[in-house]
């Protein structure tokens, strides 16, 4: 469904969206129709009544074809379970969000902090989360603080103990918008008072860093240009790192229950499609449809989750650090 969603309802958004443009991957126009201008309220139960193709952004991980030719697959499955087309967008986060809302899409598989903000610009929601294997809370999983084996620094009885032994030392974080590998962790040290935001962290530690990626985070540990470094608890394995690079790490703290990647759906979608679109997101949990979705993120099943409390820790999180959602 194509339609503009802060404008979607802009009269000039209304005609496209009626009149027959065709949109192809995140915009490029190729034939228009001009009709008359018709009211939002119009345009929205006119659109959601003509549906005629579902767009699904999914994760672009990987090779580019590859990505493609495991979303096509998926979206073949999905047309046949819902009785409509449905189209295969693959797009980073931002891209993904960004169609979401001008229309350009109509769900699409997002992490935690880019299903905040697809709420935000384009009253989307987020209906399943994803379970991996190497999730160790099945749709959450955990943020840790990783140490060289031999380090001094230990596990204590308490969080503030173990974190207190950060203090002047080297840290590498993956990036300022990492969830596990920077807002998660700062978060906790915003909590237990060691910091009062993420513009403050020169005051608590020797030497800040960032790795760009997990690999890079935990690569600063391993060389010695840090003394702890924050990432995904699935980091701790290829292709992060190798067994033997694995067998030089440990954990020092783990911080539970981050929010898993999931399906945001626009509310543009008319809940019976809505509906439809859940049920066959859904088949894929059963063998032999099980495959398509291992191919495509790893994760082994779906399951339904609220929006609102799937999403509280990272809303927390991210009001702890002092960042917009």
């Amino acid at each position: 469904m194509s339609v503009s969603k802060k404008g979607l309802l802009s009269a000039g958004a209304a005609f496209v969206a009626l009149t027959g443009l065709l949109i192809s991957t995140f915009g490029e126009t190729q034939t228009q129709v001009i009709a008359k201008p018709i009211n939002n309220q119009q345009a929205s139960t006119l659109i959601a009544q003509n549906q005629k193709t579902l767009r699904v952004a999914f994760p672009k991980r990987g090779e580019i074809t590859d990505a493609q030719n495991k979303a096509n697959a998926v979206a073949t499955f999905l047309s046949k379970q819902v009785g409509m087309p449905v189209q295969a967008v693959v797009a980073d986060e931002t891209a993904a969000v960004e169609a979401l809302r001008a229309g350009r899409v109509d769900a699409a598989f997002l992490s935690s902090r880019p299903a905040l903000k697809a709420e935000q610009l384009a009253n989307a929601r987020l209906y399943l989360a994803e379970v991996r294997p190497n999730y160790s809370g099945g749709h959450t999983y955990s943020s840790i603080f990783v140490v060289p084996k031999n380090s001094s620094l230990t596990s204590k009885n308490s969080v503030k103990a173990t974190l207190e032994q950060l203090r002047g030392k080297k840290m590498a974080f993956v990036s300022p918008t990492s969830g596990s590998g920077f807002i998660f962790p700062v978060g906790e040290l915003v909590k237990q008072g060691f910091v009062p935001n993420r513009d403050r962290l020169d005051n608590f530690f020797g030497q800040v860093s960032y790795g760009g990626n997990y690999s890079g985070a935990l690569q600063a540990v391993l060389r010695g240009q840090a003394d702890a470094a924050a990432v995904s608890e699935y980091a701790l394995n290829p292709p992060y790192v190798t067994a033997q690079e694995k067998s030089q790490l440990r954990v020092l703290h783990a911080i539970t229950g981050v929010p898993a990647h999931g399906v945001v759906i626009d509310d543009s979608v008319a809940a019976p499609m809505r509906e439809k679109l859940i049920a066959a997101l859904m088949q894929l949990n059963q063998s032999p449809n099980n495959e398509l979705l291992k191919d495509l993120s790893n994760a082994t099943s779906l399951v339904k989750v609220d929006h609102d409390n799937h999403l509280a820790p990272i809303q927390d999180a991210l009001k702890r650090v002092g960042i917009e959602p």
